[in-house]
């Protein structure tokens, strides 16, 4: 059997990708972003406290971190379930020694099933973005746009009321999306995203009749990719954060400012054999003079200040 002659019809092929939410814009090309007080890395640690329900359908796949032996998988759910009970602690401590504000990109499960620990990120002066309802409720192409609709507005109702804060940032579970999924967030009243991974700065994205601002948040230097996916050491995991600051450092010379993104998970970074790594990685990069730690929001209003 034959493809048909329109399989490889592209209507929107263009310079750039075969969308319209944003222009091609290569990032050496761009006007220089000048944060605040002259800094020249911004630290934008985001922490996800997620939930893995236990009987996972894994629709239309299996999120990382998801159960992985026959039901009950009691190993791999206790493991996640570490991660809110107790490295989450560790973590904060980590953060808190060396004055880093976090992002909290939380499940609205979490917040019904630890209650006490959307309150501790409060105490902790972290900032609450949106990180779908539990990490078996993913968004994706054979999802309705009522269904997903649903999800984020229950997503956002949930956190914002358990929380106080305005929730103005999103992240899929798995960084999966619709294509919808873009113009739903702006309708939402969200104003950044953290699903796309094609930059090391903000871009204004266009859909649903307005914008929505896409924030990197790399996939490749996280703790679950270098130490569960890739099963590197504790060392390497230290080493490519150091690495990866010290390059934008050195481009924010020259290029203007830069973000250091960095995602944790408490249940793979919070061990006690692992958190030192975080630390010593940590400890390289605020000793370096116009080091900004920041939450999402912040470095986004700093961004736009910027750009406008």
């Amino acid at each position: 059997m034959s493809l048909p002659d329109s399989y490889l019809t592209y209507p929107m092929r263009r310079y750039g990708m075969d969308h319209d939410l944003y222009t091609w814009s290569p990032l050496p090309l761009r006007p220089a972003v000048t944060w605040r007080s002259g800094a020249r890395v911004a630290l934008w640690v985001t922490v996800a406290l997620e939930w893995f329900p236990l009987n996972m359908k894994g629709v239309p796949f299996k999120p990382p971190g998801a159960m992985v032996t026959a039901y009950p998988d009691l190993r791999h759910y206790t493991l996640r379930d570490y991660g809110n009970r107790v490295g989450v602690y560790r973590v904060a401590k980590a953060l808190a020694d060396r004055g880093i504000s976090a992002t909290a990109a939380i499940n609205a499960a979490v917040a019904a099933r630890y209650p006490a620990l959307i309150g501790h990120c409060a105490d902790w002066g972290w900032e609450i973005i949106a990180n779908g309802l539990d990490m078996d409720h993913l968004h994706h192409a054979g999802l309705p746009r009522d269904d997903e609709q649903a999800l984020i507005a229950q997503t956002l109702k949930v956190l914002r009321e358990a929380s106080g804060q305005p929730v103005r940032g999103w992240l899929s579970p798995a960084k999966s999306q619709s294509g919808a999924t873009p113009e739903l967030l702006v309708q939402a009243g969200l104003e950044y995203c953290c699903d796309w991974v094609n930059d090391d700065m903000p871009y204004r994205m266009t859909a649903g009749g307005g914008n929505i601002i896409a924030m990197p948040h790399p996939c490749d230097v996280d703790d679950y990719t270098i130490l569960i996916n890739n099963h590197h050491t504790e060392d390497d995991f230290r080493d490519a954060l150091i690495d990866q600051f010290d390059t934008l450092y050195r481009e924010s010379e020259t290029q203007g400012g830069r973000i250091m993104a960095l995602s944790l998970h408490p249940w793979v970074i919070g061990q006690p054999y692992r958190i030192s790594a975080l630390e010593q990685a940590l400890d390289h990069i605020m000793r370096h003079k116009g080091v900004w730690p920041a939450t999402g929001g912040q470095i986004l209003d700093a961004w736009q200040a910027s750009s406008a």
